[in-house]
């Protein structure tokens, strides 16, 4: 059963984060673009209007659901704790408070940044902040994943 969690747990993630991390990250240049095309900027970078956004709404949708999808990571990495007796070890309670920093970073400062700049109530320098945000959600997830992989202490063995 454990290695059964495990897999869902691995899986879950791949698919679950990883759109998240790809889209977050890709949002702040496209970001840049649109509001350099947007009536009033300096038109130099080429005619991006309205592709431009329609990119935004599409990444920023891409974040949402799959940050709602991405709940699945935690629960199937709790039952596999369990199964495997380690709920307690140092690592996992870091690579918990990690995610749940994570979860933080992208519920209240990428997500409404995102929808910020896409309803225009944001200037450029926004979307230089939320590069940075990005930056340290994903950070923060790769951190989890190389305690998930070494898991300092551990005496599984798996």
């Amino acid at each position: 059963m454990t290695k059964f969690l495990l897999s869902v747990h691995v899986i879950a993630a791949i698919l679950a984060i990883g759109p998240v991390a790809v889209a977050a990250s890709m949002f702040p240049p496209a970001a840049r673009r649109a509001l350099s095309t947007r009536p009033g900027a300096d038109d130099s970078h080429g005619d991006d209007g309205p592709d431009a956004t329609g990119t935004l709404h599409l990444l920023h949708r891409i974040c949402r659901v799959y940050a709602v999808v991405g709940v699945v990571v935690p629960v199937f990495g709790f039952a596999t704790a369990s199964e495997m007796g380690v709920l307690g070890s140092a690592w996992l309670i870091v690579s918990i408070v990690l995610t749940a920093l994570a979860a933080l970073v992208l519920a209240a400062l990428v997500l409404p940044a995102q929808s910020a700049l896409i309803e225009g109530r944001a200037e450029a320098g926004r979307a230089a902040r939320l590069g940075m945000v990005t930056g340290l959600f994903n950070l923060l997830w790769a951190a989890v994943t190389v305690l998930m992989i070494v898991r300092p202490g551990s005496t599984t063995g798996a």
